[in-house]
């Protein structure tokens, strides 16, 4: 009886490992470094920001996001985003989507980005609104 419960308790336990999947990152990651060029809201509730900076191989890069909070939580909520970039002729285009929260004066971003080159980029980071900056570790998923 006590083998049985064992074995069970084990399986119990390995079975969510088991069916975990992790993201799977790529390599050729990059830090990407921004500058918050302006900062807007209409309603005082959904906000727009642009940025722009250097993101890797992309090169110059600009970027706009609308920050919303459809659950009404304050402190956490959703976003949307465009950026085009520019690294000599090379030019690209991608959709950016993805949630945040805030911890104190910083907002935690994560988001996943899909680029016109078929490439879909993981992105973590944070915007520091009073520093005007944004940073993001950027990893291509395989």
């Amino acid at each position: 009886m006590i083998k049985r419960w064992v074995v069970a308790v084990i399986a119990v336990l390995w079975l969510p490992l088991t069916l975990a999947q992790d993201l799977d990152y790529g390599e050729g990651g990059f830090v990407a470094n921004f500058d918050i060029d302006s900062a807007h809201t209409t309603d005082g509730t959904n906000y727009k920001i642009s940025a722009s900076g250097e993101a890797g191989d992309y090169g110059r890069v600009w970027l706009s996001y609308e920050f919303t909070d459809k659950l009404g939580m304050g402190d956490a909520g959703e976003f949307t985003g465009f950026a085009w970039t520019q690294n000599g002729e090379e030019f690209a285009t991608a959709t950016l989507q993805g949630v945040y929260r805030r911890k104190g004066t910083i907002f935690q971003m994560y988001s996943l980005d899909m680029v016109s080159n078929g490439i879909i980029n993981i992105v973590s980071g944070e915007a520091d609104f009073v520093g005007k900056t944004m940073t993001f570790k950027v990893s291509p998923l395989k």
